[in-house]
């Protein structure tokens, strides 16, 4: 392995592989002096006020004059907001879909209205904090030795949140939490769901179940606090509801269904240098093995896409669905100006110590978590995903809610790749996590299902890693558990994104 990483041959700064002292010769110049692991040093003088590129792209500005062999980071590198010209459908790589009748397949559950999950559970959906602790008491009533009895059923999992009420009751916030509760009530990874209310909250579930056409029945229930005589009763009858719910549940029961049926949140958390080289090329071309398949991966977090969009534009199916994601950068450029913020919010501490030195520099890797087909649809977070195909759903680029949204939008599994590690899961979306270097593998293994790092250490191709996530894919999407469900991660991570004020 080189002790170094060129991108491309218009970059002035390369990656080192493996942290280096002063006078170690990388290219053709020498280190001026330490330069930890991953991160970047200059192969050329960078003037103050010229651009640093690294992936053919600009990641920022040199603050200062850079010499040949410095560490490039943040004391000598600042960021400045994009203001780009965009172009549309320019970079279109239509997939080479494999026929229907050879396509691949997982063992999942095919629900009555056609949907497939790859987990069955029992959820528990909360409208309001203030039915939270009741929602808890209920799913904690069913523990290993009754759900024993029933083993094609997952688990009972509480969905609780912070929100609900104090909120206007129109507007972007509400009609937010709005679309999440209902793409949790009707994933395909529930068999069963109940609601749970207090009664007087701003997001009632009678509303929520008029707007979305939804009907109560065997497997659908809902009540409220005030209206079944309080906590204790509540907890009561919503056991007792769920206790009927677990033997039809049970009844579900796996069979072969096409990838096609697959739906995959592209996430990542934790990055470092290295996950624009190994993790996120690797999971992007797993990406493209499942859009050939006709399945469906779904990129997020606008904020970390940031200086990489006007690459996604060029990849619209039309200029339609460019201007979106467009108006979508357009819409955090104000949120974050409102809220005294900076687009330049990441990297965070532990990606800077990992070698990412401004936003840009950080979406330009994330954005390759996405592959190289056209992106055939832009939505709100949230929203349900109708477009097969890599598509983008709008989000924070805070991890829990982001695949809260993706989840909601009806993502069936989770990939999320990280650098620095992560205690990330999720439910009802079983997530496996893939390291980008061998040494936080090493370091991490009981939570990393992917050492994307052998890319490095052992030579490993895009390709050879790209086809593993894949095939992992399917595994976990026909039972398989990762490392995180293993670990019991998932109960706390459903994080509505609470976008309006708080009245």
């Amino acid at each position: 392995m080189k002790n170094f990483i060129r991108l491309d041959k218009s970059d002035n700064v390369v990656i080192v592989t493996t942290a280096l002292a002063s006078g170690i010769a990388v290219e053709q110049v020498t280190t001026a002096g330490l330069v930890p692991r991953s991160h970047k040093i200059a192969t050329a003088i960078i003037k103050q006020g010229e651009a640093v590129r690294k992936y053919a792209q600009i990641i920022g500005y040199a603050s200062t004059d850079i010499a040949p062999g410095e560490h490039v980071h943040t004391h000598n590198v600042e960021f400045r907001n994009v203001k780009g010209e965009y172009k549309f459908s320019t970079d279109l790589r239509h997939p080479n879909f494999v026929a229907e009748t050879e396509r691949d397949t997982f063992m999942g559950y095919r629900r009555p209205n056609g949907s497939v999950g790859t987990r069955n559970y029992i959820g528990i959906l909360t409208s309001v904090n203030c039915s939270a602790t009741a929602a808890r008491m209920i799913a904690e009533a069913f523990g290993p030795e009754e759900l024993a009895n029933y083993p094609n059923v997952d688990g009972v999992v509480a969905f609780v949140h912070g929100t609900g009420c104090g909120m206007a009751g129109q507007g972007d916030g509400f009609e937010a939490l709005q679309r999440v509760m209902w793409g949790y009530a009707r994933h395909p990874n529930h068999a069963g769901v109940l609601m749970v209310g207090l009664g007087c909250e701003m997001n009632q579930i009678d509303w929520l179940l008029d707007m979305y056409g939804i009907k109560q029945g065997p497997l659908f229930h809902a009540m409220n606090i005030q209206e079944t005589e309080g906590l204790r009763k509540t907890v009561e009858t919503g056991i007792a509801r769920v206790r009927k719910m677990l033997p039809e549940a049970n009844k579900c029961v796996r069979e072969p269904c096409p990838a096609s049926e697959l739906m995959v949140a592209l996430q990542c958390g934790g990055s470092d240098a290295l996950s624009g080289v190994t993790a996120n090329p690797a999971l992007g071309y797993a990406c493209d093995l499942l859009v050939a398949q006709g399945g469906t991966g779904v990129l997020a977090e606008t904020p970390e896409i940031y200086g990489a969009e006007h690459l996604l534009t060029r990849r619209a199916a039309d200029e339609e669905t460019g201007k979106k994601l467009v108006n979508l950068i357009r819409w955090w450029e104000d949120y974050t100006e409102r809220n005294k913020g900076s687009m330049d919010n990441n990297p965070s501490p532990g990606n800077k110590k990992g070698g990412l030195s401004t936003i840009l520099e950080k979406s330009l890797g994330a954005a390759a978590k996405g592959g190289t087909t056209p992106l055939q649809g832009v939505y709100k977070y949230g929203e349900p995903v109708t477009s097969h195909g890599f598509t983008f759903m709008d989000s924070p680029g805070y991890d829990p809610a982001s695949v809260t949204g993706q989840i909601a939008s009806g993502c069936n599994l989770v990939a999320f790749t990280t650098g620095r590690g992560s205690a990330f899961g999720s439910k009802p979306a079983p997530c496996i996590k893939i390291a980008t270097n061998a040494e936080m593998y090493d370091r991490l293994h009981e939570d990393m299902d992917v050492n994307a790092g052998a890319m490095l250490t052992q030579n490993q191709s895009v390709s050879e890693k790209g086809e593993e996530i894949y095939q992992l894919l399917l595994d976990v999407a026909s039972g398989k558990q990762s490392k995180s469900e293993a670990l019991g991660l998932g109960d706390y991570e459903f994080v509505p994104w609470q976008i309006g004020a708080t009245m």
